[in-house]
């Protein structure tokens, strides 16, 4: 399976040979090393542990510092692993760039959705308001949470108001439009998950659409 870590840019359009214009999401990603090597004899599986991101040598905690002096490779902020299959392909110190995907590949994309802060139940679940005439009182509110005499407790998972945003999103069968490895960019088609500056996680996609 091939994947990468990058950063997400933005958006944009380009055009193709045929004078559609196709939107597309810019994922940057460089220097992106082999940290360490896990196989099958002495861990249980087959992975690589991938790093990436630049970062200050006083942000790097000692345990993390030994890890990298180990392999012999320079800090990264982000520490990731990826399944293999064949192990031999991957070398400690090795560097992975974009060349690795083509234009026309089928990707999914793993990133941290925007956080929107606190978000009543309206907002967050999508539900109806009260009426709003003035003697009402019943707004914006959510309303009974409780359940029949029977239970007699509020069930946990009820939509509510809360926390919105901020998850892991995976949005799946993204085409790659175009790979420029001078620049060490993927040009995705459509939108991914995550604010500017946002780590994500490009990959093989493991459902295609017929």
């Amino acid at each position: 399976m091939k994947a990468i870590l990058g950063k997400k840019v933005g958006m944009t359009q380009v055009f193709t040979e045929n004078g559609v214009v196709v939107p597309v999401t810019v994922v940057e990603s460089d220097k992106i090393v082999v940290v360490q090597k896990k196989t099958i004899e002495k861990d249980g599986y087959n992975a690589i542990q991938v790093g990436f991101g630049d970062v200050k040598t006083k942000n790097v905690t000692k345990p993390l510092k030994g890890h990298f002096e180990k392999s012999n490779v320079e800090y990264r902020k982000f520490l990731r692993e990826f399944r293999v299959n064949n192990i031999d392909e991957y070398e400690v110190g090795q560097e992975i760039k974009v060349d690795i995907f083509q234009a026309g590949d089928k990707v999914d994309v793993i990133g941290t959705s925007k956080g929107k802060g606190f978000a009543g139940n309206i907002k967050r679940n999508g539900h109806s308001r009260g009426p709003m005439s003035h003697g009402s009182k019943f707004h914006r509110l959510r309303g009974s949470l409780g359940s029949s005499a029977g239970m007699c407790k509020v069930v946990k998972g009820l939509p509510a108001h809360g926390h919105m945003g901020h998850v892991r999103v995976t949005v799946q069968n993204l085409e790659i439009v175009r790979v420029d490895s001078a620049k060490n960019i993927l040009l995705i088609k459509g939108a991914i998950p995550g604010p500017k500056k946002g780590l994500v996680t490009v990959k093989d996609t493991v459902r295609i659409r017929r």
